[in-house]
């Protein structure tokens, strides 16, 4: 689907494979006969010339139906959602934490883990904002971009380049052939921590390496989970130090627990069950508070895509496998496709078209 794993362990972004769980939920939603599905095929299996996801093509084909009808927003329908979340989570105000929502002496309570808290010192207070980092007044359109490889070969890099405002998951490549199907406007990135570990051992050694990759994204702001498992708290502040110390233009800032405890609360009333919220809904969650216009690109279930059924890699740029164990991946995905088919939000699948000039 391109929506990210969650923030523990390592959350990067995951686009579904055709598990019979996914297609459970999509068969639901169409009236179809699970028991015609066959299951998925090894990769090495797979044949562009045939059905190449063992039965799914008369699956997908009714997908591609369902969102081939006019898509409209439905401003009822999206204020109720917004006010739904926004009275629950109020991720506008405090989703980052700042010192305005959190003062020097507060105790943050670990969102990963309930029993463990950390004390805001006065070298930790200095590392946040000093203000709510979104405008007084909501955003017109965002476009919040998954990592899954129905976004190869797409050509939609023009359309999320002509948000107003582009959210991105786990540092993804941007660079080469990557630009003209994904773009590379950032205004957030996240950023797991796990990432610090792998990739640059911990930030223990040399960090330029680290520093020098954020380049792609100029002066966006990275949003870091510092807070939601005790252990991230010295691994993120070694990042917000390299980035400052190298005078890098990337902001660094840090979900709020307290609002991704909520947040979670939130979905389990809409009936999710997980151990952890995926990243790409926790972004499209925070993006339906600041934005009037909610786009989601890189989201989609199925290993083959919806046009032709040719098999994709896991990620527009590589086919490693993620771990599901902590996440709830369809059921969230079902929760994604009742927005969009509410009009709450709009899931952008196949290739974009050229974007029109002024």
């Amino acid at each position: 689907m391109g929506v990210t794993e969650g923030m523990e362990p390592h959350n990067e972004q995951i686009c579904f494979s055709i598990t019979l769980g996914t297609l459970s939920i999509i068969l639901v939603i169409l009236n179809l006969d699970l028991s015609k599905i066959e299951p998925r095929r090894p990769s090495s299996q797979k044949n562009s010339d045939t059905d190449n996801c063992g039965g799914c093509s008369e699956i997908i084909a009714k997908v591609v139906k369902n969102y081939s009808l006019a898509w409209k927003k439905q401003e009822d329908n999206f204020i109720k959602f917004r006010s739904q979340l926004s009275s629950r989570c109020n991720g506008f105000h405090k989703s980052i934490v700042t010192q305005t929502n959190t003062p020097l002496g507060t105790k943050l309570v670990c969102d990963g883990q309930k029993n463990k808290s950390i004390h805001v010192n006065q070298d930790l207070f200095n590392t946040f904002l000093k203000g709510n980092p979104f405008s007084n007044k909501s955003l017109d359109t965002c476009a919040v971009v998954g990592n899954g490889g129905i976004l190869a070969n797409s050509s939609c890099g023009e359309a999320i380049d002509s948000t107003q405002f582009v959210i991105r998951c786990n540092l993804p490549p941007l660079e080469n052939d990557h630009r003209k199907h994904v773009g590379n406007k950032t205004d957030i990135v996240t950023a797991n921590p796990s990432i610090f570990t792998e990739k640059y051992g911990g930030l223990m050694g040399r960090r330029r390496p680290f520093v020098n990759s954020l380049n792609v994204y100029g002066k966006a702001m990275l949003l870091i989970p510092a807070f939601s498992f005790i252990h991230n708290t010295p691994l993120s502040m070694r990042a917000f130090y390299s980035i400052e110390d190298f005078g890098s233009p990337i902001r660094p800032i840090f979900f709020h627990p307290e609002y991704l405890q909520k947040l979670a609360v939130f979905w389990r009333s809409q009936g999710l069950r997980a151990i952890r919220l995926s990243t790409g809904l926790i972004m499209a969650s925070l993006a339906l508070e600041v934005c009037n216009n909610v786009h989601l690109y890189g989201f989609w279930p199925f290993s083959n895509h919806p046009y032709g059924l040719a098999p994709l890699t896991n990620h527009y740029y590589d086919d490693r496998q993620t771990k599901k164990k902590f996440h709830a991946m369809p059921a969230e995905f079902e929760l994604l496709l009742k927005l969009h088919h509410e009009g709450v939000l709009k899931v952008h699948l196949g290739q974009c078209p050229p974007q029109k000039l002024p």
